[in-house]
């Protein structure tokens, strides 16, 4: 009987279990939902959710719903299963903490995070005077001072890391100084919060100064061996991950195991299991290992974001009640908003300034240090764990961390609306151009985490279109497949990110026969709308004079109007294409003239032209190429050939070997696949390769011209791209050949330039 009776028992709480996480899980997403349609962060959302099922609102109604729901035997489970989501949340914060955020601006980075986290750490230690005598009784016991007091301190002196990242990216800041900045700063904020965290638990935990000390040592001891022992054995995961293909339950066991070690070992030493598991993140390596850590990061997100982490937050919700601050609470927590808010926006204001930020762009840093979210949870509930935050306390601090999250969006906007970001993304795009060379060509690497050697491949045809030009290497890192949730949002994208500046300069080193090279990266939505705009708004910050893509991009840059663009492709062409040519040199026009019907260009560079906006762009691009090359030119155009003969020597005079053949229908010109116009006005170019076999694969480019402003004279053009470079270019041919004119207008074919003899060492090394 009495054994019936227990199993009943444990059926019960098992029932209720169930159900209980069954509706936590439902208004954790419900809550969310409804916050990112306001335009808030989801961790919004699911914090209200995890208060609104607790006394605050379903505790109003008649009956207590939330006495029946939650009862007393089912919350303790509740409250393990949020500490495992806590680790599981830390360690993944850990993970995507990239310190090389702080590469190239660490001293301005760590002065915006020692005063914005001393300002407020002082104002709360202040406030702990003020509020000490109204919550000093816990439990039926009276509490210490100290503790109170840096408890309170460590409250009004977080930053969400993770929150300030999405709402960053959400409006494009991560490409400004204020952006930049805020990211660093809280990168190195969330190590140092830590940090203090521990010695703050140390100190109230230890009690004497000798156990203090004891436990200070140990944790020292601990982070020392995760460094310098720990990490270069997480260092062979990436050789097994390598050799796998992918990542096996075997890698994913491994960590699991080390994450939890790490988390009962720091347990152990006295400075709570979230510190061991932050560190762990940490130590896991970041330089080359994007792929294994954003796969970890899925994988454990699935569990802890999902299921629980609401489990937190309906244990955080249980213990606030709103209705029970009384008469005097409301005061207290005005105070509380004021110096939170007030403490953390002057500290990052003045470290801000002191690193000579303007004063716009340091409130902007100011509102985004301001962010607290779920870290603020975290902190809030080691806290009540130790006794040292009264419940009417705890619920003030729970409203601040909800008021300071929901308000930096709105506050960003006034202080820093959007036109003022677009406006400091362009100025700070153009000082990273180069002064000197006019022409500059911006190359677009969609891929731009690949390894050096596999993009020195890919971008050859690019860079060696770019000889002797200003080079801009623009990488566009597209979001992982993956959706961000609760409180880890878009920080992989931002390890992407410093991992694409490291390969795009790496290959920078690599390139040779340009003037100068510049590199830039943007974050952009995966969207190839969203991607288009970004790719104009570089090619027009930038100032650059042709954009270049691989034929496997091309659709990203379509709708780019600041400059045209030229997609890279093989020169082997388009089946379509060769069908066409085949077609023209199969159907000869009688009574063509000799030297309007052939022209041979092994040994130079042939561009195949119309009268269209991309045609002409193509004789200036092919002008180019012959100029810096030295190489003869061939340009067989439909049009008039006197015009186009002016139009290039006007400038350029006796600098060029220049030949200009007519391109009637059923006109052959050797070497060339002489193809028909497209249909949307595209000009094709092709020029082989700085290499022995150049004529077996000569390569090919398209020409798409949509630039949105009035086009100038091709004379014009020409002479303001290249006037200035024609005495640097060697012309070793005997300069324009006598071409006896013809003006008929016939329908032709596209932009196209061939060359099929090499000319001077690859361009790429």
């Amino acid at each position: 009987m009495i054994g019936s009776k227990g199993c009943s028992a444990q059926t019960s709480t098992l029932v209720f279990l169930l159900l209980g996480v069954a509706v936590v899980v439902a208004a954790a997403r419900i809550g969310g939902r409804l916050a990112r349609r306001l335009g808030q962060p989801a961790v919004v959302g699911e914090i209200a959710a995890g208060i609104a099922l607790g006394p605050s609102l379903l505790g109003l109604i008649p009956g207590d719903p939330t006495s029946w729901l939650f009862p007393h035997q089912v919350r303790p489970l509740l409250g393990a299963l949020a500490q495992i989501g806590l680790v599981l949340f830390m360690f993944i914060v850990g993970l995507e903490l990239d310190m090389r955020l702080v590469r190239g601006r660490g001293k301005a980075a760590a002065t915006i995070s020692l005063t914005s986290i001393g300002v407020p750490f002082g104002l709360g230690i202040v406030l702990a005077l003020v509020l000490y005598p109204h919550h000093d009784i816990v439990g039926g016991h009276r509490i210490g001072f100290t503790g109170m007091a840096l408890f309170l301190g460590i409250a009004m002196s977080i930053t969400a890391f993770p929150v300030l990242a999405r709402i960053m990216t959400d409006r494009g800041m991560q490409h400004t100084a204020p952006g930049v900045f805020s990211l660093a700063a809280a990168a190195v904020d969330d190590i140092l919060a830590w940090i203090l965290l521990a010695l703050v638990i140390a100190v109230i935990e230890g009690g004497s100064p000798a156990a203090i000390a004891r436990i200070v040592a140990l944790t020292a001891g601990y982070v020392a061996i995760m460094f310098a022992v720990v990490r270069p054995l997480l260092r062979r995961l990436m050789r097994w991950r390598e050799r796998a293909g992918r990542l096996t339950p075997d890698i994913l066991a491994v960590v699991v195991i080390g994450l939890f070690v790490s988390a009962a070992v720091t347990e152990l030493i006295g400075v709570h299991q979230i510190f061991g598991a932050f560190v762990f993140g940490v130590v896991m390596p970041k330089v080359g290992s994007l792929q294994i850590n954003t796969e970890i990061a899925e994988r454990l997100e699935h569990v802890s974001v999902l299921v629980l982490l609401p489990m937190f937050f309906v244990v955080t919700g249980l213990g606030v009640d709103l209705a029970a601050i009384g008469p005097d609470g409301w005061w207290q927590l005005a105070l509380v908003l004021v110096v939170a808010i007030g403490g953390k926006f002057a500290g990052a204001y003045v470290g801000a300034r002191c690193s000579r930020i303007r004063g716009r762009q340091a409130a902007a840093v100011a509102v985004l240090m301001n962010t607290r979210g779920l870290t603020e949870l975290v902190i809030l509930s080691v806290g009540r764990e130790l006794g040292v935050l009264s419940d009417e306390l705890f619920a003030m601090l729970v409203v601040m961390a909800l008021v300071t999250t929901v308000l930096t969006a709105p506050l960003l906007r006034i202080v820093y609306p959007d036109s003022v970001i677009a406006s400091d993304v362009a100025a700070a795009e153009r000082r990273r151009q180069a002064a000197g060379n006019r022409r500059r060509v911006m190359v677009v690497i969609a891929n731009p985490t690949d390894s050096v050697d596999k993009l020195v491949r890919e971008t050859t045809r690019a860079v060696d279109f770019a000889h002797g030009a200003d080079l801009v290497l623009a990488g566009i890192v597209l979001p992982s497949r993956r959706t961000r949730e609760v409180g880890t949002p878009a920080v992989p994208d931002f390890a992407a990110a410093a991992d694409a500046v490291e390969t795009l300069t790496s290959l920078s080193a690599r390139v040779s026969g340009v003037a100068t090279v510049c590199v830039m990266t943007r974050i952009v939505s995966a969207t190839d709308h969203r991607v288009a705009a970004e790719i104009d708004d570089m090619a027009g910050n930038s100032d650059a004079d042709f954009v270049l893509i691989d034929a496997g991009s091309a659709q990203l840059a379509r709708g780019v109007t600041a400059a045209p663009v030229i997609v890279t492709s093989s020169g082997d062409g388009d089946p379509d294409d060769r069908h066409r040519g085949d077609r023209h040199r199969g159907s000869g026009h009688q009574g063509s003239r000799p030297d309007c019907v052939s022209a041979t260009t092994e040994s130079g560079i042939l561009c195949i032209t119309d009268d269209s906006r991309s045609g002409r762009t193509a004789i200036l691009a092919a002008v180019g190429l012959a100029l810096h090359r030295g190489q003869p030119l061939t340009i067989a155009t439909p049009g008039s050939r006197r015009r186009i003969r002016s139009d290039v020597t006007a400038s350029l005079g006796e600098n060029i070997d220049l030949r200009v053949v007519s391109l009637a229908h059923g006109s052959e010109v050797h070497g060339s696949a002489a193809n028909g116009g497209d249909a949307n006005g595209e000009a094709r170019l092709t020029i082989a390769p700085y290499s022995a076999r150049s004529s077996d694969s000569p390569w090919t480019y398209t020409v798409d011209d949509h630039t949105s402003t009035s086009e100038e004279a091709l004379d014009q053009r020409i002479a303001r791209a290249y006037a200035s470079d024609r005495a640097d270019c060697a012309n070793t041919g005997p300069g324009a050949n006598p071409d006896p004119a013809d003006d008929r207008d016939t329908t032709g074919t596209s932009g196209q330039i061939e060359a099929t003899t090499p000319a001077t060492p690859a361009a790429t090394g």
